[in-house]
């Protein structure tokens, strides 16, 4: 029967390429318990608290944000269910169109836009334009990840977080345009843990903080 419809191709995940390392796996694992020895896990425990897959296979950016804006507790002033304020994707479409970005995603101007949106300041920088060093990206992931401890312990720093969008093709994933956090630094690997919301295809996994540099430019 020439009419007959031809099935849609179906995946489950997809292997890890050999320069990222699954966070579960006992390499991720010694990674981990490395950065946690360094104080590299500033952003992670607000970040894993609220981690989630993206409802949709473009909605990388979205669901990335949303993840970032309940990390924050950010209130949206809105309901999601019933009684209950929460961020979820289809609250964010103050700079877009929620059926387009279904189709194409959205660009890393759009993110900002949909942040300021929500009440967050934003400090985009493009790798690519050259006014971002792989010096001022590990500064910058310092900031974001390496908590300060003083002598009592404590540790009174306002959370930053940083978001990347990356080429996947550079990582060795299938795969192009990337949106996701980085949740962690581990300084004796040079590693950040990205936490990717395309749980459906690859999970959380760190890679080498200048191969994921390279990947922006």
């Amino acid at each position: 029967n020439n009419n007959k419809v031809k099935a849609m191709p179906s995946f489950y995940q997809r292997t890890l390429p050999e320069s990222c390392i699954a966070f579960s796996s006992v390499a991720g694992k010694k990674i981990l318990a490395s950065s946690l020895a360094k104080n590299g896990l500033k952003s992670f425990f607000p970040l894993i608290e609220q981690f989630t897959t993206q409802s949709e296979p473009a909605y990388c950016g979205l669901s990335t944000l949303v993840l970032v804006l309940n990390a924050l507790s950010v209130d949206p002033g809105q309901n999601w269910k019933g009684p209950w304020r929460w961020y979820e994707e289809s609250m964010l479409n103050c700079c877009i169109d929620l059926e387009e970005v279904k189709e194409t995603g959205i660009t890393l101007k759009d993110f900002e836009c949909l942040a300021h949106c929500q009440g967050l300041s934003v400090d985009l920088k493009y790798c690519k334009e050259g006014n971002s060093s792989l010096e001022d990206f590990r500064e910058a992931v310092e900031k974001a990840c390496v908590e300060k401890i003083d002598i009592n312990n404590n540790s009174d720093e306002k959370l930053d977080v940083l978001v990347v969008s990356y080429s996947r093709k550079l990582l060795g994933q299938t795969g192009s345009g990337h949106f996701s956090p980085l949740a962690a630094y581990d300084a004796e690997s040079d590693s950040v843990l990205i936490l990717d919301t395309a749980r459906f295809k690859y999970g959380a996994h760190w890679a080498k903080l200048s191969l994921v540099y390279e990947a922006m430019i």
